[in-house]
């Protein structure tokens, strides 16, 4: 059977989505806060009578989902509300869900507190008794993995009440969020999720644990989503404990001829982003001078000054050994270095490929290649002129709207990424990242960074995070956001006078932030 269509947004995505929020002055707690009032609005409209008190029975996790409920027990007025949970208070796991626990407190709710299957058991009969409304709260969109006890019988319980409209907190307890599949899972009447629907809640297969949908609106603004933050470098950046030697990216860079610092700094700059190997495959007027600035890069000598068509098969055999190539930093102008870089480009060997400064030269888009091709340009505005674009003549040369014209560059950005199906990154004061479909903005960055070699620097990121991630959307919005901020951790200290390997040396304090 087909498929079904999905949209809305994965757990990893919402997460990244809350960590940027709260990066950008949205707190947890008034997002917990909205979707406690979320939660109750619901159950109100449903629910809510003048001459009898609804009995609402709360089953509350040790996470934000129990967070989320027992800020909704609040905003319950005029309901006789009971709440259980499943664990102890003092393991609850985060501050927001902690404090909305105290307020309950203080507030006079008695809260019980369940922490073995037993109880639960013992109380069987009891613990329904009259509810007409019962809140499922046990766990988020975190849950993975096998389902233990205590939370294995309360699903149990949950779903042995059938006299009960269930009413299930952003997702049914262990349904899976992004696949929508489960073991076992409460089976809800009601499921209010935040601000997007759960991809898992969309699928056909879930309909009978989700039942009725609600999306409810917790202040997320619109643009929020398109704001690139600290949660997108979580979407790429993910170094395993127990991992050897190259497991977390090889990265080879190609570049320099007629510069030797462009390359070395972009190689440095994936090293300081994670990458275990990084290799730069140098003209050999250069590879001796690029090997003594730092005992830590690796470099291929090429057969002559400067990278050429001789050159081609070499580089293909070092790219197979790598897990993304870089390519274009220092190259020059040369019309044999656009032949050779064109070829590189081209070749079937080139799976993942970031390419910045001369390397725009060599691209020749739409790419007719491979469809399994993965390519990440990283321009600013005045190097689109550099590429050839497969076009009528006349509509060759492009033409980048200006800065203050944001809407119509976003637009600029995701046609032209959508046409020669590529990933963006047009740096600028404000940087542009689009797949032709998706978009994102980085505000991070100031105008220290106008100096030379800050854009090697973010080809190196971007090398390091596509060299383990799979999205190159989300590669490049990560690079984007480490170099910008990183920048201006440079510019705190150095301000006007900062330099690319200030930017560099600052990559790590953003990353493990």
């Amino acid at each position: 059977m087909k498929e079904e269509m999905v949209e809305g947004i994965t757990s990893g995505e919402m997460a990244a989505l809350d960590e940027n929020c709260k990066f950008f002055g949205l707190s947890p707690l008034q997002l917990m806060e909205n979707a406690g009032a979320g939660i109750a609005n619901e159950i109100k409209k449903r629910f809510e009578r003048e001459e009898e008190k609804v009995k609402i029975t709360i089953i509350a996790g040790k996470g934000n989902n129990g967070g989320d409920a027992f800020a909704a027990a609040r905003h319950l007025h005029g309901f006789d509300v009971e709440i259980l949970l499943i664990g102890r208070s003092k393991d609850l796991r985060t501050e927001e869900a902690r404090r909305n626990w105290r307020i309950l407190k203080a507030s006079g709710y008695e809260i019980k507190e369940i922490t073995d299957s037993s109880e639960l058991k013992a109380r069987e009969t009891a613990l329904f008794a009259d509810s007409e409304v019962i809140m499922d709260a046990i766990f988020g969109t975190g849950v993975r993995g096998k389902i233990r006890e205590p939370e294995l019988t309360a699903i149990d319980l949950i779903n042995l009440a059938k006299d009960a409209f269930i009413v299930a907190v952003d997702i049914p307890s262990g349904l899976d969020p992004d696949t929508g599949e489960a073991e076992k899972a409460v089976r809800a009447n009601l499921t209010v999720t935040f601000h997007k629907p759960k991809r898992g809640l969309l699928k056909r297969d879930a309909k009978k644990y989700v039942g009725e949908l609600v999306v409810a609106n917790i202040g997320i603004p619109d643009v929020m989503e398109k704001l690139a933050g600290p949660g997108d470098i979580r979407m790429v950046e993910k170094r395993k404990p127990g991992s050897h030697k190259g497991d977390n990216g090889r990265v080879l860079i190609v570049g320099g001829g007629p510069f030797f610092g462009a390359p070395t700094l972009a190689a440095l700059g994936a090293l300081r982003a994670g990458a275990d190997w990084v290799t730069i495959a140098a003209p050999k007027s250069v590879s001796s001078v690029i090997s003594s600035l730092s005992p830590n890069l690796i470099v291929q000598p090429l057969n002559s000054e400067i990278l050429v068509e001789e050159d081609v098969p070499e580089v293909l055999s070092l790219i197979k050994k790598h897990d993304v190539v870089v390519i274009g930093m220092g190259l020059g102008e040369a019309e044999e270095t656009k032949r050779a870089t064109k070829l590189i480009i081209e070749d079937d060997a080139s799976k993942r490929v970031v390419v910045d400064a001369d390397g725009f030269y060599g691209l020749h888009l739409p790419i007719q290649t491979l469809k399994n091709k993965l390519v990440i340009i990283t321009p600013h505005a005045g190097e689109f002129s550099k590429m050839e674009l497969g076009v009528k003549s006349k509509e060759r040369r492009v033409k980048v709207p200006p800065e203050d014209m944001m809407e119509e560059r976003i637009n600029f950005v995701k046609d032209f990424s959508k046409l020669n199906k590529i990933v963006t990154l047009m740096k600028g004061p404000t940087d542009i990242i689009s797949d032709g479909t998706r978009v994102k903005i980085n505000k991070k960055g100031n105008a220290g960074m106008t100096v030379g070699g800050t854009g090697d620097v973010l080809a190196g990121i971007t090398g390091a995070f596509f060299a383990i991630a799979d999205d190159p959307f989300k590669v490049a919005t990560a690079a984007a956001f480490v170099n910008g901020a990183a920048g201006d951790l440079a510019f705190e200290e150095k301000g006007y006078g900062l330099l690319a390997t200030d930017v560099m040396e600052n990559i790590p304090k953003i990353i493990k932030n």
